[in-house]
């Protein structure tokens, strides 16, 4: 709910923006960006308040982002004023009585699974971009740049230091099992992920080697229903990005300068390297507001930018075939 709230107000802004030009107005748009992305709102307040602390509204907010298939439940849960404290008393057998009357067993399994997770923590834990960003704000911003300029390493980072919270997802939502299954089984799966398969392993190895921007735009496609212009915004970008590769793929090949690429991936991982750990240094000192601008501008200004570039590259290319 939020993330589409959030898209319609940047939306609108768009809008405007498209009212004057864009040289002239560049100031003004990142202090709108600002202002717009530091308010706060439910969700995020609940990736940092204590779940013991809940209201019986935030608690099934909480509830429905579990997914649609709660909505059933969530006037039985108002109507018990289910809190928080509440909440962390309720076990299976009460969910599958009167008044609340869970009969699915996979949904009952489902939520059940996800107050673990919620007890574990004792806040709610991250489950859409904005929340993410609310909790892990200098991550966020490393990986959403990482990907941009080195979408392999990026994905290695993961792998590396962030494997089950955002890795093990991201590879189930890419690379997803071919199984018969129901719906119901589904959302234990989600909740419940299990190590990749072969196959699973196979199909991300092949993208993560030719394709690695694809992976990303897979991964937004998931999330349109939550993140409706965010999730377009990063296709579009990940497309643009795919095609500039491409370019200088084959500026390396019609140059006969391949003998040179195993520099450049060694200059690139030591150019991405330092950056990161630059930004780990410092990232303490540096003022919040510098943190959003810089956010706001990969995520949806970004794009505009790479327009462009390709465009040049497609100029540059038909004045050395003419």
């Amino acid at each position: 709910m939020v993330g589409v709230f959030k898209e319609n107000r940047m939306s609108r802004m768009q809008r405007k923006m498209g009212r004057f030009p864009q040289s002239q107005h560049s100031p003004q748009v990142v202090l709108l960006v600002y202002h717009w992305s530091s308010k706060e709102s439910e969700h995020d307040l609940l990736v940092h308040k204590a779940v013991s602390k809940w209201t019986a509204e935030e608690v099934v907010l909480w509830l429905e982002q579990l997914g649609p298939w709660t909505s059933p439940y969530r006037e039985r849960f108002l109507s018990e004023r289910v809190n928080g404290r509440l909440l962390l008393t309720l076990t299976e057998e009460e969910f599958s009585k009167s008044p609340y009357t869970i009969e699915n067993s996979s949904h009952r399994r489902a939520i059940l699974m996800e107050l673990e997770r919620v007890k574990a923590l004792g806040v709610k834990p991250p489950q859409n971009l904005w929340e993410y960003k609310a909790v892990n704000p200098g991550r966020s911003l490393f990986l959403l740049y990482a990907l941009k300029s080195s979408p392999r390493l990026g994905l290695l980072y993961l792998y590396l230091f962030d494997y089950t919270d955002t890795f093990l997802p991201f590879i189930h939502t890419i690379c997803p099992l071919q199984e018969d299954s129901s719906r119901e089984n589904i959302i234990t799966k989600l909740l419940d992920l299990k190590e990749p398969t072969w196959k699973q392993w196979r199909e991300f190895l092949v993208k993560y080697s030719f394709l690695p921007y694809q992976l990303i735009a897979e991964f937004a496609w998931d999330w349109l229903e939550v993140h409706y212009w965010t999730s377009r915004f990063l296709i579009i970008n990940a497309m643009l990005l795919s095609v500039l590769e491409l370019f200088s793929f084959w500026r390396i090949w019609s140059r006969s300068e391949l003998k040179t690429v195993p520099q450049r991936m060694w200059s690139h991982f030591w150019k991405v390297s330092t950056q990161g750990l630059f930004v780990a240094m410092f990232w303490p000192l540096i003022p919040q507001f510098v943190c959003n601008c810089l956010f706001y501008w990969a995520l949806y200004f970004n794009p505009i930018i790479n327009i462009d570039l390709v465009v040049k590259e497609i100029r540059r290319l038909e004045t050395q075939v003419l």
